[in-house]
C-alpha cells in the first residue's frame, strides 16, 4: 500500500492511499473511521487528482453527518449491553 497524500480538512483526517489498481479515501474522526475505495479503472484519468475532486463539499458533509450516526450507533450497542 502507497501512501498518496494527506488532505488537509479541519473536521476529518483524510488519507489517500493507491493499492492494487485502487485509490483508498480513508477518512476518520476520533476513534471511528470510513474507508472508500474508488478503482482506477472507474476514473477517467485514473490519477490521484481526480479522486481529491469526489472530496467536494457534499460528499464531506455526508461523511461528517455519517460519523455522528456511526458514533450514535457504538453508543447505542454498548448502552444495549451495559459496558459504558
Amino acid at each position: 500500500m502507497r501512501h498518496v497524500a494527506d488532505i488537509p480538512h479541519p473536521a476529518v483526517k483524510i488519507t489517500l492511499l493507491a493499492w492494487n489498481g485502487k485509490f483508498l479515501l480513508k477518512l476518520e474522526q476520533g476513534n471511528l473511521e470510513q474507508t472508500y475505495k474508488v478503482a482506477e479503472l472507474d476514473l477517467l484519468t485514473g490519477t490521484d487528482a481526480e479522486v481529491r475532486e469526489l472530496l467536494d463539499e457534499e460528499f464531506l458533509a455526508a461523511a461528517i453527518d455519517r460519523f455522528q450516526l456511526m458514533r450514535a450507533d457504538l453508543q447505542a450497542a454498548f448502552d444495549r449491553h451495559e459496558l459504558r
